[in-house]
């Protein structure tokens, strides 16, 4: 499964980045997780490891890494997201007036008794990563 989000957030390229590129911040826009915390050492960066607790679609704990790390223009994670494996990248460009155009690509893998459902579930995993874009360009416009 692989879908594409995009937004335009009015906050500058560098605050968006920042923001993004500390997944601590995920459980204040991601209504489905509880916490993530970072259990490699030194700076943020390629190769800096994550783990975090999920609430929906059931509690579970995942684990991530960063695979692209050049900012304010691109984050990318591998790693656990729900039920599936993948990478999500976050794209951004800035624009005139510190606005930023930011595009989310998901790249998401089902595997075992959830491959065959994978496809029906699309949609439903593509309208909930917007909601929670939606909350996150929230949170930066209101900062």
């Amino acid at each position: 499964m692989r879908f594409e989000n995009t937004l335009t957030i009015d906050a500058p390229a560098g605050e968006v980045f920042a923001y993004l590129a500390r997944p601590e911040n995920l459980p204040r826009w991601n209504y489905a997780l509880d916490r993530t915390e970072q259990t490699s050492p030194g700076p943020i960066g390629v190769g800096t490891t994550y783990r975090q607790t999920r609430t929906l679609p059931r509690p579970a704990e995942e684990h991530f890494r960063i695979t692209e790390y050049d900012p304010p223009n691109l984050l990318t994670i591998d790693g656990d997201f729900g039920p599936f494996t993948g990478t999500a990248t976050y794209r951004l460009t800035p624009l005139e007036q510190h606005t930023t155009h930011l595009v989310n690509t998901l790249h998401l893998t089902a595997t075992g008794a959830l491959k065959p459902i994978a496809a029906i579930a699309g949609p439903r995993v593509k309208h909930a990563v917007a909601k929670n874009l939606d909350a996150l360009k929230n949170i930066l416009e209101t900062r």
